[in-house]
């Protein structure tokens, strides 16, 4: 029987190839390109027209049409749930690489024999060559090629009733519909948007600053999912849409972005 693992992300992605390669495994590797974490989730299994409009907001005018992309997830989800191949979930301990896992066990919860998983946390990622974060959240993509070689002995089958549960887990989750979702002790949570822009706000000073620095905080932040850098940025913009901060420089030229709080009368005035 073939073998198709399943990642989040296409970094994860990517170093899971290289692993395989390493090992002389011809194994194929597919990514689910959607941070489960943040945006609607309902309607998610039906048309993706919400997702894309969500994602497209995000990221802008620049980005491509994502419509075509998500209406290929959803094909690439199909032909997973009718074909024949062991399928193996790679995961951490984080809010999208646990949804991942929880939305793949949907749709193949009527071929639980084809499921296996291999788990990762922070006790897996080498204390030589990468700081665990505070809060432990953990998601393949932080794992390099060669450490990811030394699982890939570890799948192993996920029962019936827990591919029942988890297939529950994430029909749960898509109803709950948050702005936001949050993974601890192994239970999701519906958040907002408010709450990561209250970070940033407190945050901010008079003085300009460079927006990345205060991105990269939000990112390291124990908010309860693994921040992006576009969802970060998104914020800002959305803040200084409504006269909250102050933003200075391209938008799409990140590094060299600045923010700063709003002045007195723009506050008042939103």
């Amino acid at each position: 029987m073939s073998t198709i693992h399943i990642t989040n992300g296409d970094v994860a992605a990517q170093a899971l190839r290289d692993a395989l390669h390493l090992a002389n495994r011809n194994e194929i590797v597919k990514a689910l390109r959607d941070d489960l974490a943040v945006g609607p989730l309902n309607g998610i299994d039906g048309p993706t027209s919400l997702r894309a409009e969500f994602w497209q907001h995000v990221l802008g005018n620049t980005a491509p049409n994502l419509s075509d992309a998500f209406n290929e997830q959803a094909l690439m989800l199909e032909e997973l749930a009718s074909g024949t191949a062991s399928v193996v979930i790679w995961h951490g301990q984080s809010t999208g690489d646990q949804l991942t896992l929880r939305r793949i066990c949907y749709h193949l919860r009527n071929s639980p024999q084809r499921l296996n998983e291999v788990r990762l946390s922070a006790s897996d990622l080498p204390a030589h060559t990468r700081q665990r974060r505070a809060d432990q959240a953990t998601s393949v993509g932080m794992f390099e090629r060669d450490e990811l070689r030394d699982h890939l002995g570890e799948a192993a089958p996920i029962s019936v009733l827990r591919i029942s549960r988890l297939a529950l887990e994430w029909q749960e989750a898509k109803q709950a519909n948050g702005e936001t979702r949050r993974w601890r002790h192994n239970t999701f949570t519906s958040g907002g948007f408010a709450e990561l822009d209250a970070f940033i706000l407190g945050h901010v000073s008079s003085t300009w600053q460079r927006a990345a620095l205060v991105v990269e905080q939000l990112m390291a932040a124990d908010v309860g999912f693994l921040v992006s850098d576009s969802v970060a940025f998104w914020r800002l913009q959305e803040l200084a849409a409504y006269g909250r901060i102050q933003l200075r420089g391209a938008p799409h030229l990140r590094q060299t972005l600045e923010l700063s709080a709003a002045t007195s009368a723009a506050a008042r005035s939103n």
